[in-house]
């Protein structure tokens, strides 16, 4: 099963006019591959995420191909859950997930409303190739300006541009699903899930981890040629 799309990123979000725009078009590809069923299996179902256009990206051409039927659904699910704010605190370390658990937990214990998005980061000394994992940040509620983005873990990683990245994101990344503990439509017959940006799979009703996917990226020249091909 492949899923491929266009995407057009504009990050012009930004709580601060001053803070350079940046934009970034290319191909995003992501695919999923089973291992071979048990010979007693009786029904595979297999839910993967769907990036969606929104203020900050544009999704174009997008292309499902799968030997078997399948679905299309707009709505993935959301619902604002726990995170690991606590383990952040104790051990005062963690990846992008934990950054935003914290920040997430901080700003609503504030009465400031806060949601976690997550998608694939782009290599930004890179125009094409295979991406290793997924990438995650969170947005907050201000009056007057919507919703704002925050990347923690980035201005960590990349001290330089720390105050950038609180109130604006650049053109690095590809949104897929907002929200934790997630219930799927159709609904899933396991447990709520943490997150949603990997495959899921459920055989014969019960969670089943014998999918895998990959995900890779080339830049889209103008006229559509991609940057791999040259």
């Amino acid at each position: 099963m492949a899923l491929a799309a266009s995407v057009a990123l504009a990050a012009a979000m930004s709580a601060d006019a001053s803070k350079p725009v940046s934009s970034r078009t290319f191909e995003f590809k992501y695919t999923v591959r089973s291992k071979e069923l048990p010979k007693d299996a009786r029904r595979l179902r297999i839910w993967i995420p769907v990036p969606a256009s929104d203020a900050q990206q544009d999704i174009s051409d997008l292309a499902l191909k799968s030997p078997a039927p399948y679905e299309m659904h707009e709505e993935t699910g959301e619902g604002w859950g726990r995170g690991d704010a606590i383990y952040a605190c104790n051990v005062k370390k963690g990846n992008c997930t934990d950054f935003h658990a914290l920040f997430i937990g901080m700003a609503r214990a504030a009465g400031i409303p806060a949601r976690f998005e997550i998608g694939f980061p782009l290599p930004r000394d890179r125009k094409s190739g295979e991406i290793a994992g997924y990438h995650c940040w969170a947005r907050f509620w201000v009056d007057g300006l919507g919703w704002v983005p925050v990347d923690a873990s980035e201005g960590w990683k990349d001290p330089a541009r720390r105050d950038y990245f609180f109130g604006a994101h650049d053109a690095n990344r590809v949104l897929f699903t907002r929200g934790r503990d997630i219930r799927l439509d159709p609904a899933q017959q396991g447990d709520a899930l943490n997150y949603f940006v990997y495959p899921y799979a459920e055989l014969d009703g019960r969670p089943w981890t014998g999918v895998q996917s990959s995900t890779s990226f080339s830049d889209l020249e103008p006229g559509g040629a991609s940057a791999a091909a040259r």
